[in-house]
C-alpha cells in the first residue's frame, strides 16, 4: 500500500523544505503556510522515496526527505507514472495530478551540491480537489 512518508514545507520558494508531522491543505491553494501554495496548477510537490534512494544510491547518502524540495514524500508508488489527470486521496484528501517533472531552476540546492536532482525528471505536481488534513503514514490511493 503506497503511504506518506514525509511531509515538508519551507517559507521561502527555492529552499530545502522542513519536515512536519501533518498538514492542512486548503482547495485552490495546497498546503498552508508553505511558500509554492497559491491558486495555480503546481500546489503541491510529491517525489517518491524510491527517487531519492537512486541518488543515495550515487553516493549521496546524507540526502533526507525534504531536500529536494517535495511537499510529500511517498513510499510503494511510483508517481511519475501517474498520468495527468489521475486523481488520488492521501488522508481525507483529494488532489490531481497536474504536472509530471519540471525544469530545473538554476538556484537548487540540491542541484549545487549533488550536481543532479531527480525531481525535474520524477516530481510530479498536484492540485486541490478536496481539502482537509494529512499526517504522516496516511494512505495513498489512485482513485480511477
Amino acid at each position: 500500500m503506497a503511504k506518506v512518508v514525509s511531509i515538508n514545507i519551507s517559507e521561502k520558494k527555492g529552499t530545502i523544505k522542513v519536515p512536519v508531522d501533518k498538514a492542512e491543505i486548503k482547495l485552490n491553494h495546497g498546503i498552508v503556510n508553505d511558500a509554492h501554495a497559491g491558486n495555480w496548477h503546481r500546489q503541491i510537490s510529491m517525489l517518491a522515496s524510491e527517487s531519492i534512494d537512486k541518488m543515495k544510491q550515487k553516493g549521496f547518502n546524507h540526502l533526507k526527505f525534504g531536500d529536494f524540495a517535495e511537499n510529500i514524500t511517498t513510499q510503494g508508488i511510483e508517481v511519475y507514472l501517474l498520468p495527468v489527470g489521475s486523481k488520488l486521496r492521501i488522508g481525507e484528501c483529494k488532489v490531481e495530478v497536474t504536472q509530471i517533472g519540471k525544469k530545473c531552476h538554476s538556484g537548487c540546492e540540491i542541484k549545487k551540491i549533488t550536481g543532479d536532482c531527480v525531481m525535474p525528471r520524477e516530481g510530479i505536481f498536484v492540485k486541490v480537489i478536496k481539502e482537509g488534513y494529512i499526517k504522516i503514514n496516511d494512505n495513498i490511493e489512485v482513485l480511477k
